[in-house]
């Protein structure tokens, strides 16, 4: 038996695909070709989702699921319409054993023209298994509490800045694209509060290290509108705020509020995992999830 939540997961994904002629699901027309105005926000014309539920959803499953599964979760997204799919990680399967089988799911899955399929590394060692793969695209991540890096990372900081920087080197010279993923933007499980210059100073290292995006994550879904907000505003001060996508736990019941506040501050991206599966092995007590693709169209056409 599959968890429920990966059950579920994959009869959305069903879903989805008969409904994306009407509703293209990777990039959301807010209205027509013009600004919308909420509130004292306005929205950006289009958002761009990147799903990452066969990787940051499926990573925290205790229950084993077949590769067999993820490669039927990973084609349904894409029939749905979703463009940008995140499809696993290249970890040390002795800390992440749902994701052993990597190599395995990117020779399985279909690739459809025109579609990205992004994996996660953390080192030059992942990379290089990765690249064996026949992946075209990468992406590494950090975080801005330095507890927290030491937690997820085994290492600081600093010492993780480093890791990234030597995968982006043997990345640009392989021809990949590589995006970058900061955690605990807003707060952290161990250490509480994080400066909103904190995680706006590690969003411009990656993005001077040659991330063409870096998604910054509320992992534990500790943020409100006002800490999100305030930090969007830092990490403006230092990189375009193109290059910037929101990645948004629902813990508290925060991540479409979050998202929308977001949205207000110019960003244009959006993780989302189906059925709002997921959660953070390393952040204890973080039992929410990122927000939910299906949640995503709804509050963007306002019918949420």
């Amino acid at each position: 038996m599959l968890p429920r939540a990966v059950l579920r997961q994959s009869r959305l994904a069903k879903q989805l695909s008969g409904v994306s002629s009407a509703l293209r699901v990777d990039r959301l027309w807010l209205h027509n070709n013009s600004k919308v105005r909420v509130g004292n926000l306005d929205l950006p014309t289009e958002v761009t989702l990147v799903e990452v539920s066969p990787r940051d959803g499926l990573q925290n499953e205790k229950q084993r699921v077949s590769t067999a599964t993820k490669v039927e979760l990973v084609e349904g997204l894409v029939a749905a319409g979703l463009q940008q799919v995140e499809v696993t990680s290249f970890v040390s399967p002795v800390w992440v054993p749902q994701l052993a089988d990597a190599a395995e799911l990117c020779a399985s899955i279909f690739r459809k023209k025109g579609v990205k399929y992004p994996v996660l590394v953390p080192n030059l060692k992942g990379f290089q298994r990765a690249r064996a793969a026949a992946a075209t695209e990468i992406a590494v991540f950090t975080a801005a509490s330095e507890q927290f890096c030491k937690k997820n990372t085994n290492c600081s900081i600093q010492d993780s800045l480093k890791r990234i920087e030597e995968v982006i080197a043997a990345a640009k010279d392989s021809q990949m694209a590589v995006r970058g993923y900061v955690s605990c933007v807003v707060g952290c499980p161990y250490q509480g509060h994080v400066e909103p210059e904190a995680a706006a100073k590690i969003a411009g290292k990656l993005y001077e290290m040659g991330c063409y995006e870096v998604s910054m994550g509320d992992t534990i879904g500790v943020g409100t509108p006002a800490s999100v907000a305030e930090m969007f505003k830092a990490c403006k001060d230092v990189l375009p705020v193109g290059a910037l996508a929101a990645h948004m736990h629902d813990t508290y019941g925060q991540a479409v509020a979050n998202i929308l506040t977001s949205l207000g501050m110019g960003i244009k991206v959006v993780d989302t995992a189906v059925a709002g599966l997921g959660g953070c092995p390393y952040a204890k007590g973080a039992t929410g999830w990122r927000c939910c693709c299906c949640s995503c169209p709804s509050f963007c056409h306002g019918t949420l």
